[in-house]
């Protein structure tokens, strides 16, 4: 029982922190500790409990399920090859069945992937992005960076989502196919598109944004990383400060706006979210399927693969509707 009190202790008082602005005060540029203690890997994943998820799941009034993913598939726009020089996406057969009729009794087929952990729609890990060579929790690269990666906040300590989600649908609320190349979307933004549809946020959601890039989607001349529009930082820090969300995600790249007008740091709102605060966040979802049939709120399934270390992991996303509750 004293574990349980002190465990709802620390929650609330890391809401209000987040609440009132103080727990952004922690610190500026520099790895944030966990209000969830030393060995915390998660984050804001801890808002997630059993009671929590069985509350949203009896909020389920659907069988519809909505596939959030994309394909992967070899030719396919990867930010990390283009940007980056990581390995594009590929697929090989290594055991394939004899071609000619009448061939073995048994056919045995098997095939290999080559991909970077953060291709297509996946979820970043909090040891993703760091500041001044610390990730979250204030765990530095000497301690805990081995050679086959970070041994803290890997994707294998992702647990299984299950929780409310909204999504935010600002293609719509601007009224374009998608937005402009680098726009920076700010909290008069997010709170505008909410209003449209009738939607309201809770701490502890799951809030998904769409920018409408996937309306463009697989063009490689124009859905690119560094000419992308997404959140602003302070549309980042409304989202965790004031409205108190659990996990992220966009139907862009990097989640951001870039490029960065940052000149000290290329990915602000990644280190803010993943270094500073503790809040994964999802990448490449396709949010076409829910903005079409205006489904704003529904319960969020998802987990990642579980990758030892890995900063990143591919996932599929499901979304079911829920009904609405006031």
């Amino acid at each position: 029982m004293s574990r349980l009190i002190l465990h709802l202790t620390t929650l609330c008082i890391a809401f209000a922190m987040a609440g009132t602005g103080a727990y952004a005060q922690i610190a500026t540029d520099v790895a944030g500790r966990s209000p969830w203690g030393s060995h915390d890997e998660i984050g804001t994943l801890n808002m997630m409990t059993d009671q929590s998820r069985l509350d949203i799941l009896q909020q389920v009034h659907s069988g519809k399920v909505y596939d959030l993913s994309v394909d992967l598939f070899v030719g396919m726009p990867t930010c990390c090859a283009e940007a980056f020089g990581d390995p594009a996406y590929q697929i090989w057969k290594t055991h394939e069945p004899t071609r000619q009729e009448g061939g073995a009794l048994v056919s045995h087929s098997s095939d290999t992937i080559l991909m970077n952990t953060h291709t297509g729609t996946h979820i970043d890990s909090l040891n993703h992005f760091g500041l001044h060579g610390r990730i979250w929790n204030g765990i530095s690269a000497s301690e805990a960076l081995g050679d086959r990666g970070w041994t803290r906040s890997g994707a294998d300590k992702i647990p299984p989502i299950v929780a409310r989600g909204v999504l935010v649908d600002l293609a719509a609320f601007k009224g374009v196919q998608h937005l402009p190349a680098s726009y920076a979307i700010t909290p008069a933004d997010l709170e505008g598109a909410l209003a449209r549809q009738g939607s309201e946020l809770r701490p502890g959601d799951v809030v998904l944004i769409r920018t409408g890039l996937m309306t463009v989607w697989p063009d490689k001349s124009q859905y690119q990383l560094f000419n992308q529009s997404g959140l602003s930082l302070e549309a980042a820090q409304w989202l965790v400060e004031r409205q108190q969300v659990m996990l992220l995600g966009a139907d862009n790249f990097g989640l951001e706006s870039f490029p960065s007008t940052n000149a000290e740091n290329f990915a602000p709102v990644h280190t803010y979210l993943l270094a500073e605060k503790g809040v994964p966040f999802m990448e490449v979802m396709w949010l076409e399927d829910l903005a079409k049939d205006k489904v704003y709120e529904f319960l969020f399934v998802a987990a990642p693969l579980k990758l030892r270390g890995a900063t990143g992991s591919p996932m599929r996303p499901l979304a079911i509707p829920i009904a609405a509750r006031g």
